[in-house]
């Protein structure tokens, strides 16, 4: 499936958050840069405990009180550049102006409705991403739109908020995070639902992105931008799938989430039809298993641990149904079980495998009592995981008996998804009071410059460079499009070339070892005032900036020298040119005006850049016509 007319069907409701790292010389609400550390470079760390706070009504977040299922330990890791803003040991500054300009820039180019008063909340995360056991989000816009293919796409909101702190390590009990990434600025924007297709999600975080990038203010990279994805169809239910960083996967995403709830909703008619319950209560079933060959099981009972097992009356081969590729409902139940700290489950839609016998699923379908139509679920593990654990099961298990549950998701590398959450409620969100408002006046508003975006741009790129598209929208989103332009105005050389040199040329330079992040722009300017010249060919450019990259302090014309580039006169091309071909004479006779591409390879390789290629060509050319012609 792929055009919207193939999800009017199953009603498919889309939206999408986009999550920008802004390039900002300071974080959020502290003045610590915001650059990434190595975790060697740490000169400290502490722990904590995380709980749920009430909110300002007495409630509790329910995506709040499931993180905290099972205790466990978060180990932080601070550097010289982070203080103890971060440390959640001194109140925060105010919101930062930088990263303020670059939000209310995107407000204006989405013809958002900016807010007159820019007001900081807290919103309860104790996932350990967070000190504090919250993230600090501010409301800068609201009610835009974006023109696509499709039809207008609302824009709900624009929000700036601190980034997380990054996971270096995940031990089980306990969670390794760096401080580095804490408090990075990001922009967050919400689409309404108004998407109508997986291609249609594609297009619009395509645009997003592109309109984001056009700032010249966002950091790029993995991990840089991320995409949530909101998916419900109808007779559904409203599923966030967090975490999408490549945006070639958006589509697939989508896809399968609607394949997911499609399934999980056929499960549930047949359940239904089925007349499928889910009762209250656990079996202790670890006698059954006190000589099982099953390593998984051995090895739990031996540290002192219990089965324990619950039956799902109606359920039998539908918890083991696909729901999605590789994933099945009993993956859906195991996720939520592993949220108490176990390895997994084990079902008899899967059974026996893994070690355990026909004859043990006999006797532990036999101890439940379970009939043609049931289903068992089991569990080995320390005797509170495995009861917190079934009671995760059963949880799950009734939510089949109801459909899709609305739930937050983990996006997999293949397009899936796995459990994280509940859907936060509003419990969620309340007033940051340690940072004042800030009033957003006409005139903040009206010295902002808005940018020329990267389509625009490329498009231009095409119409007055004469590049073609994927070159002109190469060089449109590359940071080093101002130094494209200087350079096509200043020299008289062929643009392609020029997107070459500072596009792929660095890259390929970098794979050899060579120190590029040494060159500066007048480098680079200075090399293509020698090739516009004439002094060096065009060829030897990249072993120019080679030279250079390695001897940043030495002139153009020093390095060229250096390289071995000065320039051969035509007279010693013509005579390195004669010389070859007729030593060659046999190979061009053979192959006549074929030979001129083999020819002109070994000829440029002999001359290292220091002759024209249109000369070397042209000279070639009429040597060979000589040979083969007499």
């Amino acid at each position: 499936m792929s055009t919207s007319s193939d999800y009017r069907s199953p009603g498919l409701m889309c939206g999408i958050e986009i999550h920008q790292q802004l390039d900002t010389a300071s974080k959020l609400f502290c003045g610590c840069p915001t650059k990434l550390r190595d975790v060697e470079d740490s000169n400290l760390e502490f722990l904590r405990y995380l709980r749920p706070a009430r909110s300002e009504l007495g409630e509790i977040d329910r995506a709040a009180l499931e993180e905290v299922l099972v205790s466990r330990k978060f180990i932080y890791k601070s550097y010289d550049t982070t203080c103890l803003v971060e440390a959640d040991e001194e109140p925060p500054c105010e919101l930062d102006r930088e990263a303020l300009d670059v939000a209310l820039i995107v407000s204006k180019i989405l013809k958002m409705q900016i807010v007159d008063e820019v007001h900081t909340m807290r919103k309860i995360v104790i996932d350990g991403s967070n000190t504090a056991g919250f993230q600090r989000t501010a409301c800068i816009s609201s009610e835009g739109y974006l023109e696509t293919s499709c039809g207008r796409v609302g824009m709900d909101t624009i929000c700036l908020e601190e980034e997380a702190a990054r996971i270096i390590d995940d031990r089980g009990d306990e969670v390794v995070y760096s401080l580095d990434r804490l408090g990075i600025p990001l922009a967050e924007i919400c689409t309404a639902p108004d998407i109508v297709s997986p291609q249609h999600a594609k297009e619009v975080a395509r645009q997003l992105g592109m309109i984001l990038r056009s700032t010249g203010r966002v950091k790029r990279g993995l991990g840089t931008i991320r995409q949530d994805v909101n998916v419900s169809i109808k007779a559904g239910a409203r599923v966030e799938l967090k975490g999408v960083q490549d945006l070639n996967l958006i589509d697939t995403i989508v896809e399968l989430e609607v394949q997911r709830q499609v399934r999980l909703l056929e499960i549930k008619d047949e359940l239904v039809k089925r007349n499928a319950r889910v009762k209250d209560g656990t079996s202790d079933v670890t006698g059954i298993f006190a000589d099982t060959g099953s390593k998984v099981i051995r090895r739990a009972l031996d540290r002192g641990g219990s089965a324990l097992a619950v039956r799902l009356d109606g359920f039998d081969g539908l918890v083991g149904k696909e729901i999605q590729p590789g994933r099945r409902l009993g993956s859906e139940i195991s996720d939520r079980a592993k949220r108490a700290g176990v390895g997994g489950i084990f079902h008899t839609d899967e059974l026996p495998a893994y070690g355990i016998t026909g004859e043990e699923v006999e006797t532990l379908r036999a101890e439940l009592s379970a009939g043609r139509d049931d289903c068992v679920v089991m569990v080995a593990a320390p005797l509170d995981r495995a009861e917190a654990a079934m009671t995760a099961v059963l949880v799950r298990a009734r939510e089949a008996l109801e459909g899709v549950p609305e739930e937050t998701r983990r996006a997999l590398p293949l397009g899936t998804s796995d459990y994280m959450r509940p859907l936060p409620g509003s419990a969620r969100m309340y007033p940051e009071t340690d940072v004042p408002p800030v009033v957003i006046t006409d005139d903040m508003i009206d010295r902002l410059e808005l940018p020329e975006l990267i389509d625009e741009r490329a498009a231009r790129y095409e119409q007055d460079c004469g590049l073609n598209p994927e070159l002109a929208r190469l060089m449109a989103g590359s940071p080093q499009y101002r130094l494209f332009e200087e350079v096509f105005q200043t020299f008289s050389l062929a643009p392609a070339l020029v997107v070459r040199t500072l596009e792929a040329t660095p890259r390929e330079l970098a794979r050899e070892g060579v120190p590029v992040a040494d060159l500066s722009d007048q480098h680079y300017l200075d090399c293509f005032a020698l090739v516009s010249g004439r002094r060096v060919a065009k060829e030897g450019l990249p072993e120019l900036l080679k030279a250079m990259a390695e001897n940043p302090q030495a002139s153009a014309e020093e390095a060229a020298r250096m390289a071995g580039l000065v320039g051969a006169d035509q007279d010693r091309v013509e005579s390195l040119i004669r010389k070859m071909v007729a030593e060659r004479e046999d190979f061009i006779r053979e192959h006549g005006e074929r030979a001129q591409g083999p020819l002109m390879g070994v000829v440029m390789k002999e001359l290292r850049g220091k002759a024209d290629g249109a000369l070397v060509s042209m000279i070639l050319k009429r040597e060979i016509e000589r040979i083969a012609g007499g």
